[in-house]
């Protein structure tokens, strides 16, 4: 399998040569840029394009959750982990909600840190136990947030068993052997469901499937 390509933004020097350190064990990954804030970041993705990007949040200049909306906007294909100090529900959720791909926190072990770079990279989500009780505590608080997703939304079946599928964390291709059709018609109906249901990405239908009771 060809490497995963992966951007560091942080403004502690001392906390990506860290990351570096550990990623660079594996030999399935390489690190091909940094940043200091999300100004840079921007600047170096218009001559790099990393798979992943592990995105602090209080940067200088322009923050994380900043940067993140950009990332979305600009590039929508690169996957953004968010790796942080604050473990706030509101935090997580908006950030979910606004097209990341994933919420680490800082003291996350080097192994949980990896896991989570091939869980975006291969399933377009990575959800932990920090991500599932924020979004179990808003579905228990239904708290007067405006829903983001569209309402009355009708999935054939077909629609409904690939949304499970994904929730399981199964690849494309083995959803694809699993239901007999191409990876490419897999594809195409995620793409269905992501527009039908009104979201960003991969773990936005994860969130909505969460919500809506599709998945447990």
């Amino acid at each position: 399998m060809s490497k995963i390509r992966i951007a560091i933004a942080d403004d502690y020097k001392i906390y990506r040569d860290g990351l570096k350190v550990g990623l660079s064990a594996d030999d399935n990954m390489e690190i091909i840029g940094e940043a200091d804030n999300g100004e840079e970041l921007m600047k170096a993705l218009e001559t790099i394009s990393p798979d992943v990007i592990l995105m602090d949040l209080k940067m200088p200049l322009m923050d994380g959750m900043e940067a993140t909306k950009q990332v979305r906007k600009k590039y929508p294909s690169i996957k953004v982990l968010v790796v942080t100090m604050y473990e706030d529900d509101k935090f997580i959720i908006h950030l979910m909600e606004n097209g990341a791909n994933g919420y680490l926190l800082k003291n996350a072990e080097p192994d949980e840190i990896r896991k989570s770079i091939y869980a975006v990279h291969e399933n377009g989500y990575y959800f932990n136990d920090v991500v599932n009780k924020a979004l179990l505590k808003k579905l228990v608080l239904k708290n007067n947030l405006k829903p983001s997703f569209n309402q009355n939304i009708d999935l054939t079946e077909r629609e409904q068993e690939v949304l499970k599928m994904i929730c399981e964390e199964k690849t494309a291709a083995e959803i694809a052997k699993e239901i007999f059709l191409s990876p490419r018609s897999v594809e195409g109906i995620r793409q269905r469901l992501i527009e039908k249901v009104g979201v960003r990405n991969t773990a936005g239908l994860v969130m909505f499937a969460v919500k809506n009771g599709i998945v447990d």
